[in-house]
This record gives C-alpha cells, structure tokens and sequence, in this order.
C-alpha cells in the first residue's frame, strides 16, 4: 500500500473543500488507486490558519509518505521545509520559483513540482474589471492576511501598471484577525470610488461568506481570483479552476509513485477564466 500525505489550506468542514478533495480522490481511483488497496490517503487541514500549517507539515512528513500534495503556497513552503526528499506536488501555489520550489518551470530540478493558478500579470486583470463593472473606481484596496497569503510583491507590478493606467490608487488592507475585516472594508468605503481586490489568501477564502456580505452592506465593489467566491455574493471573479489542478495534481502523483520523479516533471501554468454572478444562472466566460 503507498500512502499520500495531503495537506490543504482550507477548513475540513468547508464544502468547498470536501469537493476539491473527493475530486482529488476520484482522480487517483480512475488511474488505479484504490484507497484500502494498493492506496492509504492522510489529509490534514490547516483551514487558514498560520499556526496550523508548519504543525501538520511535521505531521505529515513524520507519516513518511511515497509523496506529498500541497494546497496553497504556505501549505508547500511547510512541507518543504521539513523534507527535502519526499516527492511534493503542488496545487494552486502563485510565484513557484519565487517561493524556492522550483529552478524553472520546464525543470524544476528538485524534490517539488506541481500546477501553479496564476501569472504575477493576473494582478492587471484585477485592477481592469474593477474599473469595468464600477466605472467610478478611483481607489482600490488590496485584502489579505500576510500570515497565509502567497507574496503581494508577485502582483505588484501588474496591479500598479494597470492602476496608473486608470488614474486609480492603491493601497494594502493587511487583515492578521476576522474581526479586523469589517473595519478594513468601513475605511475604505468612507471615500467614494473605493473598490476592494480580495488577494489570493487562504485567509480571505476561509472567510469570504462574511468579506462579500461586508462588501456589500457598505456599497463596495470587489473582485477575487476564486470562482467559488461568486457562490458566496462575490460579483466577479478571475481565476483558475480549482478542481482541475485537482486533477492535473493525481496525474502527477500517479505518474510519481510509478516511477517518475518531480526534477523532471514540468510546473504547468493553467489558463484564467471569469466567472460572474448574476441575477441570471450563474455562467463562466472562457
């Protein structure tokens, strides 16, 4: 039997989760990893929360697993502090050779390889759908926890070039409690124009319910990189689908435990969609 540590940035409770997680599972099932057969799976959640993440690295890499899965940038930057032998696929990291995981894309070169969800020109696409389903944006705050958020630097200058194009201003929401969200979002709606850019962060997914009901009982318009954010009251999004770097994820790990090893296998880059909510039945746009 091989075993498959995982360790996720979101709640063990949060739908959202179980989804992305079954989706993983049914993956591995389909290319003949049957779980109590030739497969043990151990998951463990650090549901946004920064004291969590490096205890259950420990945890896992203890279990010494044939490979480790790792949801978000500070889920990976955990695990790979505490080996650097056990093969570790990512899921959804934003600047892999930044954050040390990789010596480029086409040849990772070292234990760690995976799928990565954005470009640091994601940032651009921010600032301009703001500016098109609120036309009167003048400024934009960026939301995040800086404990559980991958680096802001990553986007700044994607965010900052579109910015200046539209004669917006920008400014950090930095968040490090829930119960600092509100009095973010109350400051910035005290200025007319003001829109809300909620940052890739396990942080503001493990709180989105309460960031859109905030952001729309004070009148602010906001954009994330998560389409489950619309099920939430979120406007629009633009970001990658979760459940298929789910999937591309198993086929790496499948092609691991056959053989394979992460210094070979490229990181992959996938493609951005929008996703809207609306009155109407809710659509993604290509």
């Amino acid at each position: 039997m091989r075993l498959v540590g995982v360790l996720m940035d979101y709640a063990e409770n949060d739908p959202a989760s179980q989804s992305l997680v079954a989706v993983f599972r049914g993956e591995l099932a389909k290319l003949g990893w049957k779980e109590g057969g030739n497969l043990r799976i151990e998951v463990r959640w650090s549901a946004g929360r920064a004291d969590r993440v490096g205890t259950f690295a420990k945890e896992l890499v203890n279990l010494r697993p044939d490979v480790l899965l790792g949801r978000g940038t500070p889920e990976t930057i955990a695990l790979a502090r505490e080996t650097r032998t056990i093969p570790i696929v990512f899921a959804a990291v934003s600047d892999p050779i930044g954050s040390g995981f990789a010596a480029s894309l086409t040849h990772p070169g070292g234990n760690i390889s995976g799928f990565t969800n954005v470009e640091g020109t994601v940032g651009g696409k921010w600032v301009e759908l703001l500016k098109e389903i609120a036309p009167r944006t003048t400024h934009v705050a960026l939301l995040f926890n800086p404990a559980t958020a991958p680096p802001v630097q990553f986007y700044m200058p994607s965010i900052q070039a579109a910015a200046a194009s539209f004669a917006i201003q920008t400014s950090i929401a930095q968040v490090h409690a829930t119960d600092g969200i509100e009095g973010a979002i109350a400051t910035l709606a005290r200025t007319p124009g003001g829109g809300l850019i909620v940052m890739p962060d396990t942080f503001n997914v493990t709180n989105r319910d309460l960031i859109f009901a905030l952001a729309t009982r004070y009148g602010v318009p906001a954009v994330a990189n998560n389409p489950i954010f619309v099920e939430s009251g979120g406007l629009i999004t633009y970001g990658v689908d979760f459940a298929e770097l789910m999937r591309q994820a198993a086929g790496y790990i499948n092609r691991i435990l056959k053989g394979d090893s992460p210094a070979n296998l490229p990181v992959q880059i996938r493609p951005n969609s929008i996703s809207l909510s609306t009155s109407k039945p809710r659509r993604r746009l290509a």
